[in-house]
């Protein structure tokens, strides 16, 4: 006979008791400090709300040996030194009223104990009407004299050397201290009036020094960031929203660029990360991760900041309004084409000016243009039209009538994506604008030109539903069938008819048809699952703009279809006045500009 597994055996009673406060500190610790970062973090956080303008931060072996975190904020007097490393003992909130609108970086009153638990603590402050600083010992609660100007210093050494099973989950050294780094740039990036500063082993390993908040964005998260992304400010209801978010040809493989405040807390919030990544739905190509910064202001009563020991997590009273305030406000700053933002194609400045959301080019050769293209774009542009073996237009030719164009067609210059020169490869437009060469992925970008018009063209309208001769009918789960129930006008929207058919089962009676080969009953899964997460309208709107781009992909201008230079330019003049138009539905890019310097290198020029 085996012996009979400890856990299975009845438990040996035990008698309830009160924990030691050492025990229970350590234990709170364990909540609070989870990484050197995480000491690093809630010291800032009291160094910004004592009124610092210069944070320094020095490490020793990734902060495990030692972090000491200076400041010239206001100080503590003496008196209080003692008090500040007790549990629960803050000078930020006093009532119940002031938690329900914390309006500082920190409130819980117990990131200094609970790192005081776990490491070897000391505090060295001092205030302005003090003749000196003073010296608290965490360990021994002896309180000496010291030399420092005014503003107060946190030295926590040997961090987790009274919890050794949790030291050994450390990282490397170099691990550890980027992730320090990483906790001082989050600050830096939201406070660009405060100096910070960091060193590891005694070398300064990261500074960003009090500026502007341009500036700021720069130093910390580079020149790239700042060319390859659109300022987004709008105000929505009570929110305000400002900050930057990344075009989708500079998304990255990490996220690791996303950066989401409120009311200047670094916050991790799945809402809103979805909010910004759904803005991103149709122009971000695979699994890649857009980079964005995103400053939300709100009432302090309308989010609960009080919801775990780190701070970084946070609940919204109006969740929904929130959500769809971010989307919104992203969605509005991507949709300009690259070609008609100033300042990013072009050097004429005031020749090319977009609206606020749609970038139609007001001068006078652009409209006659598109007027004249409009019979070639009846042609390009039919939504539904069968692809027909034949070629629209013959051939141009490769010689100089290829780049000859009417007089009143207008300059290259006029435009931002240029003239049509000619048809390379069977799927490439060549065009000449100010900046150079345009190359243009004609079918991906009809696609985003028949897609946005699909859109604006159905609107809010159910998708027409095809009935099914005989239904469709497959087990599903009591959620699935619960969701099911209660969305039924949702789903009729999208040209499902999905109703129970008995205890554990749905039949499904249409389908939408514009999908007449999807797998059906996986489809219904996948609304179903997303209407039980998120607010059926989100899905509803999210699901129709799927099947709208499935339609604009079989309805846009296949590779290999010659087009005449009427067709071609008319094609470059959609794109400019299209929302969105630098991708295709599925994320690839639909133009590339190769400027005249690039020419010049490429053949030696000027060398």
């Amino acid at each position: 006979m085996s012996a009979v597994p400890a856990f299975t055996l009845p438990p040996e009673r035990r008698a309830i008791r009160e924990l030691p406060d050492e025990l229970v500190s350590q234990i709170a610790a364990g909540e609070v400090v989870e990484r050197p970062a995480s000491v690093v973090r809630e010291l800032i956080d009291n160094a910004l709300d004592a009124g610092a303008r210069q944070v320094n931060v020095r490490l020793m072996a990734g902060g495990v040996r030692a972090i000491v975190v200076e400041d010239d904020g206001i100080g503590i007097p003496a008196h209080e030194l003692p008090l500040a490393l007790k549990r629960h003992a803050t000078s930020k909130i006093g009532s119940l009223l002031d938690l329900e609108r914390v309006a500082t970086m920190g409130f819980r009153g117990e990131a200094l104990a609970a790192v005081a638990s776990v490491s070897d603590l000391s505090i060295t402050s001092r205030g302005a009407e003090a003749p000196h600083a003073m010296r608290l010992d965490a360990r021994s609660g002896e309180l000496t004299p010291a030399a420092r100007s005014i503003g107060t210093s946190v030295e926590v050494r040997e961090l987790f050397f009274s919890t050794p099973a949790r030291r050994k989950f450390m990282k490397t050294d170099a691990t550890e201290a980027a992730h320090c780094i990483e906790a001082v740039r989050r600050h830096a990036l939201v406070r660009a009036d405060v100096g910070f500063a960091v060193w590891h082993d005694a070398k300064l390993v990261a500074q960003w020094r009090a500026g502007s908040a341009e500036q700021r964005l720069r130093d910390v998260l580079g020149d790239d960031f700042l060319a390859h992304s659109r300022p987004l400010e709008e105000q929505v209801g009570a929110l305000r929203l400002h900050g930057r978010v990344g075009t989708p040809e500079a998304a990255r493989a990490r996220a690791d660029h996303q950066y989401v405040y409120v009311n200047g807390r670094f916050v991790r919030d799945r809402l809103i990360a979805h909010g910004l990544r759904s803005a991103y739905e149709d122009v971000l190509h695979g699994n890649r991760q857009p980079a964005y910064v995103l400053f939300i202001g709100i009432d302090p009563a309308r989010v609960d900041v009080n919801v775990h020991p780190t701070k970084i997590e946070v609940r919204f009273r109006d969740a929904r309004e929130l959500h769809q305030g971010v989307r919104r406000a992203a969605e509005n700053a991507l949709a300009p084409t690259r070609a008609a933002m100033p300042g990013e194609t072009n050097d004429a400045g005031a020749a090319f000016v977009p609206t606020a959301r749609n970038p139609f080019l007001a001068n006078a050769s652009y409209a006659a243009s598109a007027a004249q293209g409009r019979l070639a774009l009846h042609n390009l542009a039919t939504l539904y039209a069968q692809e027909s073996p034949a070629p629209w237009n013959v051939a141009v030719p490769a010689a100089a009538p290829a780049v000859a164009r009417p007089a009143d067609e207008g300059n290259a210059d006029d435009f931002p994506l240029g003239q049509a020169l000619a048809q390379l490869g069977g799927a490439y437009v060549l065009a000449q604008n100010a900046q150079g060469l345009v190359i243009v992925d004609m079918h991906a970008a009809h696609e985003r030109v028949v897609y946005e018009r699909l859109k604006a063209t159905l609107g809010e309208s159910a998708l027409q539903a095809q009935p099914l001769l005989i239904p469709l009918s497959f087990v599903a789960t009591p959620d699935e069938m619960a969701t099911a129930q209660a969305q039924q006008q949702q789903l009729l929207e999208l040209g499902l008819d999905v109703a129970p058919l008995s205890a554990g089962t749905l039949a499904v009676r249409s389908r939408p048809s514009a999908l007449p080969d999807a797998d059906l009953a996986e489809l219904v899964r996948s609304v179903l699952a997303d209407l039980a997460q998120m607010p059926s309208s989100q899905v509803v709107q999210r699901e129709r703009d799927e099947l709208l781009a499935t339609m604009a992909c079989h309805g846009a201008v296949r590779a290999n279809r010659q087009l005449s230079l009427p067709e071609m330019n008319a094609l470059l003049r959609q794109m400019e006045a299209t929302e969105r138009a630098d991708q295709c539905n599925h994320g690839r890019p639909t133009w590339r500009q190769v400027s005249l310097k690039q020419l010049d290198a490429m053949f030696l020029r000027g060398r």
